[in-house]
């Protein structure tokens, strides 16, 4: 990824959209003919979510850890920052993208915002905005717009977009912006940062319906490949 991000987004080099995933994306994308279509185009999908490491791990990935979506993103923008990364932030309500900007320039002044633009456009809309990350110059892309539709507009205008590297970033910009905070530490670590997000956003309930069907489905997977072998 960092050597994307330093040559730059010509054409002819490699380019990278990447998903971070979680149970409840993949669930949906089971029923979301589209989602299912970004989901499994993307050149790198990384396991956010502590249920994805789980069925990795039941399927043999023994030492598969959990990457999120903020570490990823902040390592990447901490090793590159003294480069002059540049970025373009969309998505979230407007003013989250500009708020979060400002937060990601103190925590990290050589990094460059090019751009910022929220997340509730018109479809209509896309191809001049498009052109606007594109004459912006990003090296990086972060899409917060929320599942589906960060993957699925990410994935159907990838070939429109000349950036080398995008990630689909969900809630993040709130988080950066202050409208949100992270699980402390321990809570992370022992896999538990889902449960503060619903302690935190009650609402989040309704999106964990999925989940005993996501794990009956690794459960009955586990047992198919046990009677193929």
């Amino acid at each position: 990824m960092e050597r994307l991000l330093l040559e730059g987004g010509e054409r002819e080099k490699p380019r990278l959209r990447v998903v971070t995933l979680n149970p409840e994306m993949l669930m949906l994308g089971m029923r979301d003919a589209r989602l299912a279509a970004a989901l499994t185009r993307a050149d790198l999908v990384v396991p956010d979510g502590i249920g994805i490491v789980w069925a990795l791990r039941r399927a043999g990935n023994k030492r598969q850890q959990r990457v999120t979506g903020v570490d990823l993103v902040e390592t990447l923008l901490a090793r590159m920052a003294l480069a002059g990364l540049k970025i373009y932030l969309l998505g979230g309500k407007p003013g989250v993208a500009v708020a979060a900007a400002a937060q990601l320039v103190k925590r990290w002044p050589q990094v460059q915002v090019v751009g910022c633009h929220h997340g509730y456009f018109a479809d209509e809309a896309s191809p001049g905005l498009i052109a606007e990350i594109n004459q912006a110059g990003p090296a990086l892309l972060l899409v917060g717009m929320g599942v589906p539709r960060q993957e699925t507009w990410l994935a159907e205008h990838w070939s429109e977009l000349s950036v080398p590297l995008g990630i689909g970033i969900g809630g993040l910009l709130d988080l950066w912006a202050g409208r949100t905070v992270r699980a402390p530490y321990f809570i992370r670590k022992i896999g538990l940062e889902w449960a503060f997000r619903v302690w935190k956003e009650p609402q989040r309930w309704k999106r964990l319906r999925v989940l005993p069907e996501f794990i009956w489905r690794v459960w009955q997977g586990e047992k198919e490949s046990r009677w193929n072998m």
